[in-house]
């Protein structure tokens, strides 16, 4: 989360994204792992569509290693999973276990060589390891590891992970007592996939703060079942691999061709699930708790409704991501769903500005209205959250343009306030636009009639849960993993200060 080099996001153009300033937290990471010796599953190929379903977690860079009796081949670069691989790329890389990455920067500038995965040798042969979180307590582990005279490539806290567990492997250990030992000393949020020559490893932090999940792929000509580590479900589902169970917090599980090893080596075990993964970050067909996200989004905006009715025309979700709260909200208030916003979606990263006369001209990227839909209507038009309230008010001034007479904004989630320490980027947080404003006062800056957020009970409840079980610190300030103090002065310079809602 807090760059550990200097980075000046105007003058490195590898950060300029199609929506600056977007009112989106951005997801840290997806991370994908094949297991499949003497197999004729090309592990590579499916690393690849599986990345491909995770692409929504990372947009920055992708990358893919696999590991071939002791060999390593490796290729990652900047862009989209289906810019940085093609069949020729992807044919070099041979092997029987793979793992893949797709990266949004929280910690470390976005540049070529903090691409994952990382590739280390040790007195055990090569490593390559993916990570999807970040570390609370990187300063803290940058100066143990350069104590030891470690040198480092990246100013990434995952680095700093894969050199951790290297160390303590050279130190004698093999690979789980190695990483065991290294995971004592990280502190934070992490879910890993790690390649090694003797298995393959899927972890996650005593909290679970970020999903991993694990699959199992059945070869037709009655080979063993192979194993598939994923961020979330939809990557297993686009190589029909079936849904085992999650990997769950504080477990190690260990693949090797004799099956799969749980080994549970934290002392504490809390579970935390990110709720912002089940409102936002994780695809609508992902499945937690037994069901997709979709069902559960569908809840949420039936209990949008419920807390905050207002009489209108027509409800519109903001695509993608409000569109199943919007027809929640449609079928509890029993008002009218419809599309008013059609989004591009083969936007992808530009790194071209618009001149100065498309901006003032309102250039549209990413969404434009059906106008003939929503002129002269009362519109009620719900998303899954606000974060800075840039790209809310554009889009309120878009629906008025387009002819609407009222605008009433409902959001499927409460006022984020607070900052993400563990692999979210929401900013410091002067920049959080409902840590400084009362709702009143975003009302007035984003130009609706009515706002309305989705009460804290509320979400947490629709989850049909155990409350308990879900990190949402980001809503509240309750932090699961405690937060140095460095870190607080420059996320949470706010604190103590009143704050209307």
């Amino acid at each position: 989360m807090m760059p550990l080099q200097s980075f000046d996001p105007v003058k490195d153009s590898d950060y300029l994204m199609t929506t600056q300033g977007s009112d989106k937290p951005e997801e840290a990471c997806g991370v994908f792992g094949v297991y499949a010796p003497e197999s004729s599953l090309e592990v590579a190929k499916l690393t690849y569509f599986g990345l491909y379903a995770l692409q929504h977690r990372g947009q920055e860079s992708a990358g893919i290693t696999t590991l071939s009796k002791g060999d390593v081949y490796c290729h990652k670069d900047m862009g989209l999973v289906s810019q940085v691989f093609n069949e020729k790329i992807l044919e070099q890389l041979p092997g029987e276990v793979a793992i893949g990455h797709t990266r949004y920067s929280t910690t470390g500038s976005s540049l070529k060589e903090n691409a994952q995965p990382f590739v280390l040798d040790s007195r055990l042969g090569k490593m390559a390891l993916a990570h999807n979180g970040n570390l609370v307590n990187a300063a803290e582990l940058r100066q143990y590891l350069i104590q030891k005279k470690t040198n480092f490539v990246t100013s990434t806290d995952s680095e700093m992970i894969a050199l951790t567990i290297v160390d303590e492997v050279n130190q004698g250990k093999d690979w789980i007592q190695g990483a065991m030992s290294a995971f004592e000393r990280c502190k934070g949020a992490y879910s890993l996939t790690i390649a090694t020559p003797e298995g393959l490893m899927g972890v996650r932090d005593q909290n679970g703060i970020r999903p991993l999940v694990i699959g199992v792929l059945s070869e037709d000509n009655g080979g063993k079942d192979r194993y598939v580590l994923s961020s979330e479900t939809c990557g297993l589902d686009i190589i029909g691999a079936e849904y085992l169970r999650e990997v769950e917090p504080g477990e190690l599980v260990w693949i090797t061709d004799s099956g799969l090893t749980s080994i549970n080596f934290a002392k504490q075990v809390q579970k935390k699930l990110c709720v912002f993964e089940m409102v936002y970050f994780a695809r609508p067909d992902s499945v937690v708790h037994d069901e997709t996200l979709y069902s559960y989004r569908v809840r949420l905006g039936r209990q949008l409704a419920r807390e905050s009715f207002v009489d209108a025309d027509l409800v519109i979700g903001v695509p993608d991501s409000g569109v199943p709260a919007a027809i929640g909200f449609s079928r509890e208030s029993g008002l009218s769903y419809g599309e008013g916003l059609i989004k591009n979606r083969y936007v992808g990263r530009t790194f071209i500005q618009p001149t100065q006369n498309m901006r003032e001209a309102g250039i549209r990227m990413k969404l434009n209205t059906l106008k003939d839909a929503l002129q002269g209507k009362r519109i009620i038009i719900v998303d899954d959250s606000i974060v800075r309230g840039t790209t809310s008010k554009k889009i309120v001034q878009t629906i008025r343009d387009a002819g609407a007479t009222e605008v009433h904004m409902r959001i499927s989630s409460p006022p984020v306030t607070h900052p993400c320490f563990y692999g979210i980027d929401t900013d410091n947080q002067d920049q959080l636009i409902a840590a400084t404003k009362s709702v009143e006062e975003i009302k007035e800056r984003i130009g609706v009639d009515s706002l309305a957020y989705l009460s804290w009970q509320g979400m947490l409840e629709t989850t049909q849960e155990n409350t308990n079980h879900f990190c949402s610190a980001c809503f509240t300030g309750d932090y699961p993993v405690s937060i140095p103090d460095d870190i607080k002065r420059s996320k949470l310079m706010l604190e103590g200060k009143k704050v209307k809602v």
